[in-house]
């Protein structure tokens, strides 16, 4: 039996960099094994085989069943593993996150922790929702209520738009079935995005629960991305599913939304609005610090770190960081 501490440890430098990974693979309604330091797909076309270290973030969708020495290959390699509904537009649970560098937690817990970047990241959100208005000078409370504004004038230019009669947003949790075709659409496409919202929050290793809008629940971050994409994707999609038919709006919108969801690359953008959020001094994408570098500091001092691994009343160097 082979012991963790005999077995060699991968580093960064023998796997693939995550710039260069796959983002996100989806896999439903197969046997996802392992051979050698491939993952492998079964299904009744045959197996396909995908190197382990090429994936960023597995996404496994109904009907997938998955082995041990498949988890224990995405582990060594630092894929992140989710379990979502069908094409990622429900989630479920997750494993470990695919960064091996806290720097996108730390940075979040940074930006939250203080009330006025907490308030600019807000406002950041906001001017990512509407690029066409300027919330440098608005206070939270003005924040609220011109993205209410927004959100109903969005509701009453997509109704005009489709010809789908709009009585106003009703919707009593827990009956998904007492209101209209389009608040149920509207319903259904909001449930999805937060499934996508909580996959790409938790692959990156932050935290769901530190929300710069949204407060005092576990999905407050989750909630706070999936609304950046309510009135571009969700409420327009809504309105076009109830204007086709009035039948099975739930199931209908939740396959369109999962189609707009790919032909847009929406996981990718998730992901740079994310980086971009959290990292403002960067662009969020091609300057942020690695997301797969494997490297253990210290707190010192003055906000300094020091290097771990290192007895610092003296100069001996114990190498790895372990007892």
């Amino acid at each position: 039996m082979s012991t963790v501490s005999r077995r060699p440890a991968l580093t960064p430098r023998q796997l693939t960099r995550t710039g260069e990974r796959l983002s996100f693979i989806y896999l439903e309604r197969c046997t996802v094994h392992r051979d050698a330091n491939a993952i492998t797909a079964q299904d009744a076309e045959g197996t396909t085989h995908i190197p382990s270290a090429t994936i960023g973030t597995l996404l496994l969708g109904p009907g997938t069943r998955v082995t041990h020495q498949a988890m224990s290959v995405l582990g060594e390699t630092g894929a992140a593993v989710c379990w979502v509904g069908e094409h990622g537009v429900r989630y479920y649970a997750s494993g470990r996150a695919l960064s091996r560098s806290s720097a996108l937690m730390e940075a979040q817990a940074r930006q939250w922790a203080n009330a006025r970047s907490r308030l600019a990241v807000a406002r950041a959100m906001y001017r990512l929702r509407f690029p066409d208005e300027d919330p440098a000078r608005l206070t939270r409370h003005e924040l609220l209520g011109h993205e209410g504004k927004r959100v109903k004038d969005c509701y009453r230019a997509q109704a005009a738009r489709t010809g789908v009669p709009w009585r106003g947003r009703r919707y009593t949790p827990g009956d998904f079935s007492s209101g209209d075709a389009v608040n149920q659409a509207i319903t259904a496409a909001a449930q999805c995005m937060y499934g996508i919202a909580h996959a790409v929050v938790t692959s990156l290793g932050c935290s769901p629960a530190l929300g710069f809008i949204h407060s005092g629940h576990e999905l407050s971050f989750v909630l706070d991305i999936a609304d950046l994409y309510k009135t571009e994707i969700g409420i327009p999609l809504a309105f076009d599913i109830a204007a086709q038919d009035e039948e099975d709006t739930g199931p209908r919108t939740r396959r369109a939304l999962r189609d707009r969801i790919n032909e847009m690359s929406l996981l990718n953008r998730c992901v740079d609005d994310i980086k971009h959020l959290l990292l403002p001094e960067t662009d969020g994408s091609t300057t942020a610090p690695s997301d797969d570098r494997d490297v253990v500091t210290l707190h010192s001092d003055h906000g300094h770190q020091v290097a771990s691994g290192i007895n610092h009343d003296g100069p001996e160097d114990y190498g790895d960081d372990l007892w």
